[in-house]
This record gives C-alpha cells, sequence and structure tokens, in this order.
C-alpha cells in the first residue's frame, strides 16, 4: 500500500485527479488538502509517496510548499502541477526540489508511466 496527497485549491481537478488515481490504483489512500499549510501538517503525520502540488495555492506558492516537503521528506516523490506549461516554470520547479513538472492537462499520461514505476503496484 502507497499514499498520494494531492494539493489544489480547484475543488473539481481535485476531484477528478482523486477519482483518476483512486481508479487507476485502488489500492493506494488517495488524500486531499486544499492549502499548502493544511498539506504540510498532514504530511507531519502521515508518510506519502507521491504529493502533486498545484503551483498556484492560496496561501503559498505551490513550488515553496514543495521546498519544505522535500527538505523534510527528501524521499518523498513531489510533482508540480501547472496550468502554464513554461520552460522558466521547469527550471524553478526543479530548482525548488520537485520531481516532475506536469501540465494539468496530461496528468492522465503520467500517472500512466508512474504505474510502470516499480514504486506503484498494480
Amino acid at each position: 500500500m502507497f499514499r498520494m496527497l494531492i494539493v489544489d485549491d480547484g475543488a473539481i481537478f481535485r476531484q477528478l485527479l482523486r477519482e483518476v488515481l483512486s481508479m487507476k490504483f485502488p489500492l493506494a489512500e488517495v488524500h486531499e488538502a486544499v492549502e499548502a499549510e493544511e498539506a504540510f501538517e498532514t504530511i507531519q503525520t502521515l508518510v506519502f509517496d507521491f504529493i502533486f502540488i498545484d503551483i498556484h495555492l492560496r496561501d503559498q506558492n505551490g513550488l515553496e510548499l514543495a521546498k519544505r516537503i522535500k527538505s523534510a521528506h527528501p524521499e518523498t516523490t513531489v510533482i508540480i502541477l501547472t496550468n502554464y506549461d513554461a520552460p522558466e516554470y521547469r527550471e524553478v520547479a526543479s530548482q525548488f526540489g520537485a520531481d516532475h513538472f506536469m501540465p494539468k492537462d496530461s496528468f492522465v499520461e503520467m500517472i500512466n508511466t508512474l504505474s510502470k514505476s516499480r514504486r506503484i503496484p498494480i
């Protein structure tokens, strides 16, 4: 069993991503957080294998949250999700410790890639 956390202030996208992840990985625990501080508090009590973070959150930049997470839990895979697929954003995401950068419109492709990973049982 493994855990995933979705951090996104957009309820519709968060619900859609949760449904897709739950269908693709029925043995996984999928948690949600709306804001960065809520997510960071959750991370203090549960260990997550994958964390999906929107680059723009209400209370904090998603990149700053990624940096905090990687500092505290370097083994956690952090995936930045965004509507803005620009090379500058990719570079900054990498500098802040994100393992992956994915435009929201191609997250299904990303999930298929993750399902082939050795870390995820199907």
